[in-house]
C-alpha cells in the first residue's frame, strides 16, 4: 500500500467518525471497496515501510542536530554511526528520503568579488597548494578571521588557529582584540602544547603577524619548515579559509548573535568542539576529525 492510500484511509476514518453512513459514501467516491478500507488497518508494516519510517525520523533528526548545514553524506556519515540503524544505507536512499521530506542543506552563497592577478613565483611558498598529507603534525595551516558579537554586533575580535592538515583538526585557537604577533605567537604556543615534540611544515598567509620577529623566532626554536602564501592568492591557504566559511556559516550564522563576550566566548569554544568532535564526513571514512586523526596517532 503506498503513502497516498494511507493517507487517503486515514482521513476517510477521521471525516466519517460520528457520521453514519459517510465512510460507504467516501469510499464509493475514491473507488475504494470496505473490505479493502477495512483490510488497510489490519495489515502489517513490511521490514521497508518499518525502515523507511526509521530513516524519516534519524534523517531529520541529525539534519536538526547539526543545525540543518549538512548534506547527504554526511547524514549518511551519522546514519552509519547511528545505534538505532540497524540496517544498510545507501547515499541514493538517503538523497531520496531528504527529498520526500523536503531537506536541504541551507548554505549562504558565497560572494566572490576576486580579480584574477597575474601568477607570481614565490620561493617560500613550499607548501605550493599540495593538501595531500599521510600522517598529522606533517603540515599546520594557520590563518585568523573576524567574528562579532553585542546586541548590535558593535563588538569584534579575532579567531585565530592552527589547522592540521591531517583530518583537519584545528588543534589550537585564540581570540584576540586584533591580529598580532602576541596572537599568533600563543596559538601556536598552544598548539605545541597540544602536539608535543613535532616539526611540521607550517604554511600562512604574508600578514604582518606572520612575519614579525618574535612569531618566526618561535617556530625556528621549534626547528619547523616556513611556507607562505603568494600575494593575492588565497588558494594557497584553501583548507582553512573553508574551515573558517564553514565554521560562520554553519554555526555562528546558526545561533542568536551573542550580546556579551562570555556567551560569544562559550559559542565559539562550543563551535570549534563540534568541528572536531561530532562533525562526521565521508571524506574520512565517516569519522569525525578526530577520531580519524587517533587512527595514526
Amino acid at each position: 500500500m503506498n503513502k497516498q492510500h494511507r493517507l487517503a484511509y486515514q482521513a476517510i476514518k477521521e471525516v466519517s467518525q460520528e457520521n453514519r453512513g459517510a465512510i460507504t459514501k467516501l469510499l464509493a467516491y475514491v473507488g475504494v471497496s470496505r473490505q479493502a478500507y477495512n483490510k488497510s488497518f489490519h495489515r502489517q508494516a513490511t521490514v521497508w515501510e518499518t525502515q523507511e519510517q526509521l530513516l524519516d525520523e534519524r534523517i531529520t533528526y541529525w539534519f536538526n542536530q547539526h543545525h540543518q548545514a549538512i548534506g547527504a553524506g554526511k547524514i549518511l556519515s551519522n546514519l552509519k554511526h547511528d545505534d538505532q540503524i540497524t540496517f544498510e544505507v545507501t547515499l541514493k536512499r538517503v538523497k531520496r528520503i531528504m527529498r520526500k521530506l523536503d531537506i536541504r542543506c541551507q548554505i549562504r552563497v558565497k560572494r566572490h568579488h576576486r580579480i584574477k592577478e597575474q601568477e607570481q613565483y614565490i620561493q617560500d611558498n613550499v607548501l605550493n597548494q599540495n593538501f595531500d598529507v599521510t600522517a598529522p603534525n606533517q603540515v599546520w595551516l594557520s590563518d585568523s578571521t573576524e567574528l562579532t558579537y553585542g546586541v548590535h554586533g558593535q563588538y569584534k575580535m579575532r579567531l585565530s588557529g592552527v589547522l592540521d592538515l591531517y583530518g583537519r583538526v584545528l588543534i589550537a585557537a585564540n581570540l584576540s582584540n586584533t591580529e598580532t604577533a602576541a596572537a599568533e605567537v600563543q596559538v601556536f604556543q598552544r598548539a605545541f602544547e597540544y602536539a608535543g615534540d613535532v616539526h611540521p611544515l607550517v604554511h600562512t598567509d604574508r600578514g604582518s603577524a606572520y612575519t614579525s620577529r618574535s612569531f618566526n623566532e618561535l617556530l625556528a626554536r621549534h626547528g619547523v619548515i616556513r611556507s607562505m602564501s603568494r600575494p593575492g592568492t588565497p588558494y594557497d591557504n584553501a583548507p582553512i579559509e573553508r574551515w573558517w566559511n564553514e565554521f560562520k556559516t554553519h554555526w555562528m550564522d546558526r545561533h542568536p548573535m551573542p550580546s556579551t563576550y562570555k556567551e560569544f566566548k562559550e559559542l565559539v569554544d562550543e563551535g570549534i568542539h563540534y568541528f572536531n568532535y561530532l562533525d562526521r564526513s565521508p571524506a574520512r571514512n565517516d569519522l569525525t576529525p578526530v577520531e580519524y586523526r587517533n587512527e595514526v596517532a
